[in-house]
């Protein structure tokens, strides 16, 4: 279930980030590659942030 959401939460940000840029800013885009950057030192790593928050607020 936390992969499920992290990966959805993660999917959300970089698509919000992209039209952000598109209509807004096109610094939007930072936030997309700060996003990948997690998913990519979390594979590394095996430390997500985003699944100690869903601990926090007990989702499994």
């Amino acid at each position: 279930m936390k992969e499920r959401v992290v990966r959805a939460v993660a999917g959300i940000f970089v698509l919000t980030s992209v039209t952000l840029a598109h209509f807004v800013n096109i610094n939007w885009l930072w936030l997309a590659v700060f996003v990948g950057f997690n998913l990519f030192q979390s594979s590394i790593t095996k430390f997500c942030p985003l699944e100690k928050i869903l601990v926090y607020f007990k989702m499994k």
